[in-house]
């Protein structure tokens, strides 16, 4: 398995790896929503079944995969050639073909009952809409539509209850950093700056944790008094680390390098640059969701060289371990582990349901690596 040190793949082999897990995701876990022509979902696991139509659907699983569509979708923008083949849709049409079903699955509307799900699909959509520029293809319209719909559920749900923050749920009982962290990323993407700087001092003042410099999980109201949930997640200092990023500013700046550092200290594996991972389930997106960010922080120039070339290294060393655990030849095509250090042939014995979290996951991981130069 990898070591601390850095993988040497070109990034020419992680473009193809990427694809290689595109196509693994497309093709095994995609499918029509209802068989309705002109749409595309992502099945929760495989083997699927028919009974799974109206089952679980995980809005927030659906709006990573138009994430990763559109982190292909620029790859193929960049060589001119289609992930998946010239007779094959492309990936920007895939993730328009998702946003719309997306909306179908969700009863005809993009609002939900998750604030955090909600900004996902927003970050999304708002990268989609940017593809779609670029390419010249068609489609604003109804995208603008989705986050100026969701735009108002995020206004709604940044209230001063707690002193500031916003709600995770419908039910309005936990501000937390899986909520806020995206909403405040989303906000200062869309020029709403002074609204995103609020959201992240709030998390800085109530939310980080002085001891390792990681940002807790929430305040719950419960039975009227406030209760801290103190767990350090890996994907929430990824959004964090992208608002910080996109605010810009010596003190942003400087917090966003202490983050680069906590997570290395605190997040990775023993000797190792590997970022570790959460398990299946929801859990299996989280490692992926840091390591976009943590490509992010690698890019950008207003980082210090030292802080840029320590995510650099996580980013690479983690693509490479999910790399060399995958299982191929397998049932569904290449299958990618959960957790970086065991292989795939530990965490999915044959017989058992490969999820789709997790193949996301490793999706991301490698297309962030592919950004790196």
């Amino acid at each position: 398995m990898p070591s601390n040190a850095e993988p040497t793949a070109h990034p020419s082999h992680w473009a193809n790896r990427a694809d290689h897990a595109a196509r693994s995701v497309t093709r095994t876990f995609g499918r029509r929503l209802f068989f309705l022509p002109g749409t595309h979902i992502g099945a929760i696991k495989v083997p699927w079944r028919a009974s799974s139509l109206f089952g679980p659907w995980h809005y927030w699983w659906q709006a990573h995969y138009v994430d990763c569509l559109v982190d292909t979708g620029r790859r193929e923008l960049a060589t001119g050639v289609k992930f998946d083949g010239a007779s094959r849709p492309s990936a920007g049409r895939l993730a328009s073909r998702l946003v719309t079903s997306v909306r179908i699955r969700n009863r005809f509307r993009f609002v939900n009952h998750f604030y955090d799900d909600m900004a996902w699909l927003a970050l999304s959509t708002l990268r989609l809409d940017q593809l779609a520029e670029e390419t010249r293809k068609p489609g604003r319209r109804r995208n603008a539509y989705v986050r100026s719909s969701l735009t108002l559920q995020f206004n709604s749900t940044a209230t001063e209850d707690l002193g500031g923050g916003t709600f995770w749920s419908t039910a309005r009982d936990f501000k937390n950093t899986p909520a806020t962290a995206p909403i405040a990323l989303y906000f200062a993407r869309t020029g709403h700056r002074e609204k995103a700087q609020v959201l992240v001092d709030w998390l800085n003042n109530k939310l980080l944790n002085p001891d390792n410099g990681l940002y807790m999980d929430g305040l719950r109201i419960r039975d009227g008094r406030t209760v801290l949930e103190n767990a350090i997640y890996t994907y929430n200092q990824g959004p964090v680390l992208g608002a910080l990023l996109e605010l810009g500013g010596d003190s942003n700046i400087s917090r966003a390098a202490e983050l680069i550092e906590a997570t290395a200290r605190g997040l990775t594996m023993d000797g190792t640059s590997i970022i570790r991972g959460h398990g299946t389930g929801d859990g299996g997106l989280f490692t992926g969701i840091l390591v976009r960010y943590l490509a992010a922080a690698a890019r950008d120039s207003q980082l210090p060289e030292s802080a840029r070339a320590t995510a650099r290294e996580m980013v690479l060393a983690t693509a490479e371990a999910l790399w060399a655990g995958r299982l191929e030849p397998s049932t569904y095509g290449p299958v990618f582990s959960p957790d970086p250090l065991r292989p795939a042939s530990e965490t999915y014995p044959p017989g058992t349901a490969v999820e789709l979290s997790t193949q996301l996951q490793a999706w991301m991981t490698f297309e962030a690596a592919a950004t790196l130069s």
